[in-house]
């Protein structure tokens, strides 16, 4: 399952890289969700599945929406306007760095180890080589704060893994769960969106093409309907700390997608970096350094 999901959250990054070019962030993230929303009802409401009643349950799906959907979705498209897709999705690699230090000091039962803290220290610095030295040029200022903008959404991502856990108790289907939050997500993003962004040009000269659509299209069924299926599954059967290993894996196709798609190359510094975030991860998993030791 975690490949799988892997493999949909790095598509996301390439279909974000599509769309960004006609369609202004809000507006990417509201359709998202929106169309996401819609999906994940129908099949509920197929499998015999009706939306919960409680006000404690509708508070909690925009609570996580807030934190899984609204402020990372929102700070991932727009710094995907001044960087690449790979390499967004290489910062977003740095979710469970943030996720040991916040699960560590919030849940009991999934406390920091010293081996956790030095994957920690060993990730941020493959960070920190990544995002260089602060520069005059405004263009580089502009990635640079991009760049910042990913990492504060793997923070937010972080905090969504801790907050998730509450539904465990709720005894809610992780399909329900996620419509939930999508749809909780939806209700806060559209009037800000419409606000923000303006109505959407359907019919005129600004209107999106084809492949824009296809992108959000495939954005909100695969990458967030279907993707936080899965995502909840593996919340609830293996832990906090688990489900944010999954953006390890992410870079791998959405770095292929962007070669070959969007003709986007990263630098050899970002792969010295990426290098030193995967050393991290493995020391924070654990169980390739306990069978070297």
């Amino acid at each position: 399952m975690l490949i799988a999901l892997s493999v949909l959250w790095g598509g996301s990054f390439f279909f974000v890289g599509v769309a960004v070019s006609e369609l202004p962030p809000l507006t990417i993230v509201t359709l998202r969700v929106g169309l996401a929303a819609i999906t994940l009802w129908t099949i509920a409401l197929i499998m015999g599945l009706r939306p919960p009643k409680s006000i404690k349950i509708w508070l909690a799906f925009i609570g996580m929406g807030l934190l899984n959907n609204v402020i990372p979705f929102s700070l991932i498209v727009w710094g995907q306007t001044h960087i690449s897709s790979g390499l967004a999705s290489v910062l977003n690699a740095t979710t469970p760095l943030f996720g040991v230090v916040v699960v560590g000091l919030l849940l009991a039962d999934e406390r920091a180890t010293p081996m956790k803290l030095i994957g920690v220290a060993v990730g941020f610095v493959g960070v920190v080589m990544m995002i260089g030295m602060p520069s005059l040029d405004e263009a580089e200022q502009r990635s640079t704060l991009a760049q910042v903008a990913i990492l504060v959404a793997a923070l937010s991502y972080a905090f969504a893994s801790v907050f998730g856990r509450r539904f465990k108790e709720m005894e809610l289907r992780p399909i329900v769960i996620a419509a939930g939050q999508v749809t909780g997500s939806s209700l806060v993003l559209a009037p800000v969106a419409l606000y923000v962004d303006g109505p959407l040009d359907l019919f005129g000269p600004s209107a999106p093409s084809f492949a824009t659509w296809a992108s959000i299209l495939t954005l909100a069924v695969f990458s967030t309907a279907l993707a936080y299926v899965l995502y909840f599954k593996i919340l609830a059967s293996s832990g906090a700390t688990n489900i944010l290993l999954v953006t390890l894996l992410v870079p791998a196709s959405a770095i292929l997608l962007g070669s070959l798609f969007l003709n986007e190359a990263l630098e050899w510094i970002h792969f010295v970096g990426m290098g030193l975030i995967a050393a991290g991860l493995s020391a924070i998993d654990g169980r390739l350094w306990r069978r070297k030791l």
